[in-house]
């Protein structure tokens, strides 16, 4: 029996599957060793992850995550996930692995990560060959839906939304300045507060000023990530994550601007990551 888990900085998803292949699921929070320690890490999935499995002990537990490309890093998360399953193997990798896993399969292409953060990788069929540096939420994270939340909050804040848009922004939130300052500067998880403003974003992106911001969002990351790839027009590049997924429109026009040839875009890696490991079970 093993357990997967993908992981971003919002949300995570959890596979047990048997040694029959028979897959059960199971969600908690995201976790992101940049943000928790081991010790966060391991009450809240003591208080959420092991109701949901029901006593059932893996023999190897494999973690996908946000944030978890250093090896110090590897070990907050390793450590919690230990403490949680004493007998089990842990194995713990970057999200990279499992958008590239889930996207690729066994083909090279460039895979990008487009959720709460971004990132990208070209994946030469059987392993990553290079990754264009994440500078993260403050210095980087282009075209996310923490970078676009953030985005969307300047405009506000600095009164260059339309009318019609800074009204609705404000009917919506009821926020003002002094409290999105508390939230970015004073408390945890800035990313995951500003990603929660890409669901206005999605509710008015057939409004001019809207579809222009969410465009120029994505065209960031393109510029800064995908066209770093040598021979980037050439490679397939695919897309995982929930702005990808619900932004693939725009995404698609942003691409074609590019000459980018876009592949698969999922909403997210799991399902890709339980096939992955089941054969690797029933072989």
């Amino acid at each position: 029996m093993i357990l997967i888990a993908d992981s971003g900085s919002t949300k995570t998803s959890w596979r047990l599957i048997d040694t029959d292949g028979e897959v059960s699921q199971a969600h908690t929070i995201g976790f992101n060793p940049y943000y928790q320690n081991t010790a966060e890490i391991t009450q809240i999935l003591q208080e959420t992850l092991l109701p949901q499995l029901q006593d059932s002990t893996p023999q190897e537990v494999y973690f996908y995550g946000a944030g978890c490309s250093a090896k110090s890093k590897k070990e907050i998360v390793a450590k919690a996930l230990s403490t949680l399953f004493p007998d089990s193997t842990v194995h713990v990798h970057h999200d990279l692995d499992a958008a590239a896993h889930a996207l690729c399969g066994h083909e090279e292409g460039i895979a990008c990560i487009l959720g709460t953060g971004s990132n990208s990788c070209h994946f030469d069929g059987e392993k990553i060959v290079y990754n264009v540096p994440n500078l993260g939420f403050i210095l980087g994270d282009e075209g996310s839906g923490g970078y676009m939340g953030k985005t969307l909050v300047q405009a506000f804040l600095n009164k260059e939304l339309p009318e019609d848009l800074h009204q609705a922004f404000f009917d919506r939130y009821q926020v003002d300045r002094d409290e999105i300052i508390d939230n970015v500067y004073s408390k945890p998880y800035p990313n995951r507060y500003m990603a929660t403003y890409a669901k206005f974003l999605f509710d008015h992106r057939k409004h001019p000023y809207i579809y222009q911001l969410i465009y120029q969002c994505l065209a960031d990351f393109f510029e800064k990530n995908i066209t770093k790839y040598e021979d980037y027009k050439n490679k397939e590049t695919h897309f995982v994550g929930s702005i990808a997924f619900h932004f693939n429109d725009i995404l698609r026009s942003v691409a074609k601007q590019y000459g980018i040839k876009v592949g698969q875009i999922l909403e997210s890696p799991i399902a890709g990551l339980s096939l992955y490991h089941q054969q690797k079970i029933t072989v």
